[in-house]
């Protein structure tokens, strides 16, 4: 194969357009996978920016291709864009994970599927469709998010790090104020320095709780810093 006649190839494909509205729909589901990765990432999840791009433009190229080659073939027109599903699948479920004796990654399980749906829409040339989806998922993503916590209704898993003289005094001091709450420290780490003990520990409970307890162990006067390092949501 001489090099005139790969141009020749390439020219006669460019001069198909189905070369040019394949990347038109490419470069659109990039985008919207990112803008949808970018959320994921700036709330520290696993399946970030990348992930979400490559899996919107994976599934938007498969649909592309699903239908060129049948129509090149005689094939199925939706055989390999039907793989898809069972595929994103299995990556989801990869992204759901036990730890700390609590399940988390549902969100972003369903996040991917989402979006493999929106690369699918891109793909098959749903521009409207697939912007409108990539709307309404960050709306979901962001408001709801914010309502859950506002009025309570999503279950935090928050760390605290407080100091004092010693492990048994701080230890029976947290697990006084816990007592009353129903609750337990998790994943206890301790740690001394010259000056003082260090206890590290995880809580749950609602966004409210949270805000009491951290209240509660700041006005201790057996404890001395007492700082939240912040929460693990559950997803």
């Amino acid at each position: 194969m001489t090099s005139q006649h790969i141009l020749d190839l390439l020219h006669g494909e460019m001069a198909s357009g189905i070369v040019a509205t394949s990347m038109i729909r490419l470069v659109l589901a990039a985008v919207l996978g990112g803008i949808i990765g970018l959320e994921r990432e700036l709330r520290h999840q696993p399946a970030g920016l990348r992930t979400n791009m490559f899996i919107c433009f994976g599934a938007a190229l498969f649909t592309i291709l699903s239908d060129v080659l049948a129509v090149k073939y005689l094939g199925d027109h939706t055989r390999i864009s039907a793989q898809i599903i069972p595929g994103i699948g299995f990556i989801g479920a990869g992204s759901i994970l036990h730890t700390r004796g609590l399940t988390t990654g549902l969100t972003t399980a369903s996040t991917l599927f989402v979006v493999a749906s929106v690369g699918m829409a891109t793909g098959g040339g749903l521009y409207v469709t697939a912007i409108f989806a990539t709307g309404l998922a960050l709306i979901a993503l962001f408001s709801l998010g914010h309502l859950e916590l506002t009025f309570n209704l999503k279950t935090l898993l928050t760390s605290y790090e407080v100091t004092g003289g010693s492990v048994e005094e701080i230890t029976q001091e947290v697990n006084r104020i816990l007592e009353h709450r129903h609750r337990m420290m998790q994943n206890v780490e301790t740690g001394s320095t010259s000056q003082h003990v260090r206890l590290q520990f995880d809580v749950v409970g609602c966004n409210r709780d949270q805000k009491e307890l951290l209240r509660e162990l700041k006005a201790s006067s057996v404890l001395g810093n007492v700082t939240s390092l912040g929460p693990v949501e559950l997803e």
